[in-house]
């Protein structure tokens, strides 16, 4: 079925993906230099990330359920960004192990529900023929916001110190309030949202379970390949950051702002290139090219050790997760069509994520802090081949699944 949402809640759509981008993963690279700058050691900052990483994926899958069935995902998103506002700011009151810990255990329970919610929200406003394009134009804003927020956060930053950065997500996070509520709730099916088809809309509305998932060989063999993915992808753009920063080589504020502002400002073309080669060829070379280029990207951080490897590591950074932020959900959305389940099936391959992402901090830190930052750089490249090797080999045991998704 083919909807047909109105600009303006398209626009606020795009609005919402935008002003979220500064806000779903509170400080994200800035936390490693705030802390390094509060006399944290690298392996400290990559355990308490761990601890905040392992909370989100607790979090992610019975959330993506939630979305599921529920109604009221405008409200979801809202209070999401509200609560991660809350979150970040207690890092103002006390860096503490324990306040620390809290506010990332916190802040990533709230940013877990974000991905699925919008996916929903996106998917019950355009349905799955104009999902591959929508997905696209929302990972083209998102990129696009954490540019401005990014290049913003670097100058007053620089000026004001980080404390300008906690000052630019409450100003992105009302702004994402706002957007959200801006979208029309008539124009959202939620049936569709689901991913239920016309034809089967009053069937399969059994609550949504971890069982569902388990069930599709296809899917799991994506959720694996996402985990390797940000297990060795996750923890590279803070460590570049804190291994700049701790030798002095750099302002924190201006040094970590251009890691962003070069990775999302790639990420913009690359997910309009993944929504077209979406529509065309399916996801699955979508997915084959990010994993290609991220053990580059290891291997250029760990045998470069000059502060202008920031350049190509973050671009090949753009190209990765910017293919990936649109293979994603797209991937899931057509596996799962007619099931009912999307959002479920969303949130298991976001735990996934999560899972990977949280256990890369505590790798790279620990072989950072005992082996060096270029050793820590090869070690998370490893693991992105290994990525690379197991989808090579999965993909072409489930052919025929992912070629149905084209």
């Amino acid at each position: 079925m083919q909807q047909n949402p109105s600009q303006r809640s398209i626009r606020a759509l795009s609005a919402m993906n935008f002003s979220l981008a500064d806000v779903r993963d509170g400080l994200g690279p800035f936390l490693g230099v705030f802390l390094i700058g509060h006399g944290w050691a690298a392996d400290e900052i990559g355990y308490v990330m761990t601890l905040g990483g392992l909370a989100g994926m607790l979090a992610t899958t019975p959330l993506g359920a939630l979305v599921d069935a529920t109604r009221f995902k405008r409200t979801i998103i809202a209070a999401a960004a509200g609560l991660i506002i809350v979150g970040t700011l207690a890092l103002l009151i006390s860096t503490n192990f324990w306040v620390v810990a809290g506010s990332q255990i916190g802040t990533s329970v709230f940013a877990a529900i974000i991905a699925p919610a919008i996916a929903g929200l996106t998917l019950g406003l355009v349905g799955q023929t104009g999902l591959a394009r929508q997905l696209g134009r929302n990972q083209a804003w998102n990129h696009g916001g954490n540019v401005v927020s990014a290049i913003l956060a670097g100058a007053f930053g620089y000026v004001f110190g980080l404390i300008a950065v906690f000052v630019l997500m409450i100003i992105l996070a009302i702004a994402s309030i706002i957007s959200v509520y801006l979208i029309k709730p008539s124009e959202i099916d939620h049936d569709v949202a689901r991913g239920l088809e016309p034809s089967a809309q009053h069937r399969n509305r059994e609550p949504s379970s971890i069982v569902i998932l388990l069930k599709s060989r296809a899917l799991v063999v994506f959720g694996i390949t996402i985990f390797l993915f940000h297990f060795g992808n996750a923890a590279m753009l803070p460590l570049l950051s804190q291994s700049v920063v701790s030798r002095g080589l750099a302002d924190p504020s201006a040094y970590t702002s251009a890691t962003i502002i070069i990775a999302q400002g790639t990420m913009i073309p690359m997910a309009l290139i993944a929504a077209w080669v979406a529509q065309r060829r399916g996801f699955g070379i979508v997915v084959m090219a990010a994993l290609i280029a991220l053990p580059v990207r290891g291997l250029i951080a760990g045998y470069w050790d000059n502060p202008w490897a920031l350049i190509p590591v973050q671009v090949l950074d753009g190209v990765g997760a910017g293919l990936l932020g649109v293979a994603t959900p797209g991937m899931v959305a057509r596996l799962l069509r007619g099931t009912g389940h999307v959002n479920l099936g969303i949130g298991g391959v976001m735990t996934m994520h999560n899972v990977g992402a949280a256990l890369s901090p505590a790798l790279g830190g620990f072989v950072a802090a005992h082996y060096g930052y270029a050793n820590a750089f090869l070690a998370l490249a490893a693991v992105a081949t290994a990525a690379l090797i197991f989808w090579a080999v999965g993909s072409r045991m489930e052919g025929k699944a992912y070629a149905a998704t084209a």
